[in-house]
């Protein structure tokens, strides 16, 4: 419709129609794009109408024309995007100038259904006499797929350049354990090359809490994650139960994104570990480099079983029937090869999740017909010192181990000083 066409019509019509053909000719007017004010238009459209109507019954009708025109119109130039339907990607992320480890940066891991219950476990006897934390592992124990909240897919330089990585360090790190992380990125886990091989380090972690209180650790989590690219976070709860997911989900990530990784320490938040002495003796494993042989060694467990006073470590017959595990190693601290790593992952994809996670890496070793080994320089239960009078955090009694269990943060900073400086003296070494 032309402007002087509209005009010439809106002459012989009442004031209030003359005010809406104006308002359309100037939305047709300018170059085809939506200019129009709706709701203005509605207003002056509503107030002639009313008046119209009082009057004649033309204005019922032309209200009816004007209404479809202006729905046609709506519909032409107003169509919505479609919802999100759990089919689709997210937005690419703005790029930032931070470090490559982004929030989210995999789309394809950010998508995943919901795991549901599985209600059938109310129907195993003795269900409802379980403590609660087991009941909630039952109902989820089937669940091992969860979307990534804080990704690393660089990290190892992506699964291509992974076989440059000589060490990785895998450490369990609850959200709410801040203190402990940047004291971990300070002292025994600092990234950095030794006798010329690369050890990097990655958190891993669920989350903790509920409502604002969760939210509010999430942030802190990413707001880490961006100063330092070294957190993993799943969107699960943090648990003592949940612990097995963690090394799951972990083993998942490395196939994906550090294939060709060397070793990898897996770890506590409260270890103390010699790094340095690590690298020394994988690099001293004969004839296994990492890349296509076996090695998982730390404090060997062996000849044990479920536990079966409700305590902690708890393992009740709904969840295992059988009174004994394959040997493993202590979960506070182990070593072990990339090969074993990968081969771990696709064992765990047939092995259910069991509550206690060091027993289920036994659980997985033993069905590929593998079996872990004894480590004398890994003490998950604290150093043997004999003397009472002797100071339990004298460096000398340190400086040999791989890795020892139980340190506060202020201890640790105290003891990597120590044992790390150039002037100590000790007596099992003849310097004393």
């Amino acid at each position: 419709m032309q402007l002087s066409a509209c005009f010439q019509i809106s002459l012989s019509l009442p004031i209030g129609a003359k005010c809406i053909l104006g308002y359309l000719a100037v939305f047709f007017s300018v170059n085809g794009h939506v200019y129009l004010h709706i709701s203005t238009l509605c207003e002056a459209l509503w107030l002639w109408l009313s008046r119209m109507l009082l009057r004649r019954k033309t204005g019922f009708f032309l209200m009816v024309t004007i209404c479809l025109l202006l729905i046609s119109i709506w519909k032409n130039y107003h169509i919505p995007p479609p919802p999100f339907n759990g089919a689709q990607l997210p937005p690419e992320p703005i790029p930032s100038r931070e470090k490559p480890a982004a929030i989210i940066s995999r789309p394809s891991l950010l998508i995943s259904p919901r795991c549901e219950q599985n209600l059938s476990m109310a129907n195993v006897s003795g269900f409802f006499d379980l403590p609660t934390r087991l009941q909630d592992f039952m109902y989820y124990q089937h669940c091992k797929h969860f979307p990534l909240l804080l990704d690393l897919p660089n990290k190892c330089g992506g699964a291509d350049g992974s076989s440059d990585v000589f060490l990785l360090l895998a450490i369990k790190s609850p959200p709410q354990n801040f203190e402990r992380r940047q004291v971990l990125r300070d002292t025994w886990a600092q990234e950095r090359p030794h006798k010329g091989v690369w050890i990097r380090r990655v958190f891993m972690s669920g989350t903790s809490g509920a409502g604002i209180a969760k939210r509010r650790l999430n942030k802190l989590m990413a707001v880490e994650h961006k100063k330092h690219g070294d957190i993993l976070q799943w969107d699960f709860q943090e648990s003592f139960t949940n612990l097995t997911l963690k090394q799951v989900l972990f083993l998942e990530w490395v196939k994906e994104c550090c294939p060709r990784v060397r070793f990898l320490l897996n770890g506590d938040d409260d270890i103390f570990a010699h790094t340095d002495n690590m690298v020394d003796y994988l690099q001293g494993v004969h004839g296994n480099d990492g890349g296509d042989k076996h090695l998982f060694t730390g404090a060997l467990m062996e000849g044990t079983g479920p536990v079966r006073e409700n305590n902690k470590y708890f393992v009740p017959v709904q969840v295992q029937a059988s009174d004994s595990y394959p040997a493993y190693c202590s979960g506070g601290g182990y070593m072990l090869s990339g090969h074993t790593a990968n081969v771990l992952y696709r064992m765990s994809r047939f092995v259910a999740l069991h509550p206690i996670d060091d027993a289920y890496m036994g659980m997985c070793l033993d069905r590929a017909g593998l079996k872990p080994s004894a480590h004398m320089g890994v003490k998950p239960w604290g150093l043997n010192i004999p003397l009472v009078k002797e100071d339990t955090f004298d460096p000398c009694f340190y400086k040999d181990i791989l890795m020892v269990h139980r340190f506060m943060p202020a201890q640790m900073y105290l003891l990597w000083d120590q044992v790390n400086d150039p002037k100590l003296r000790c007596w099992s070494d003849g310097t004393a």
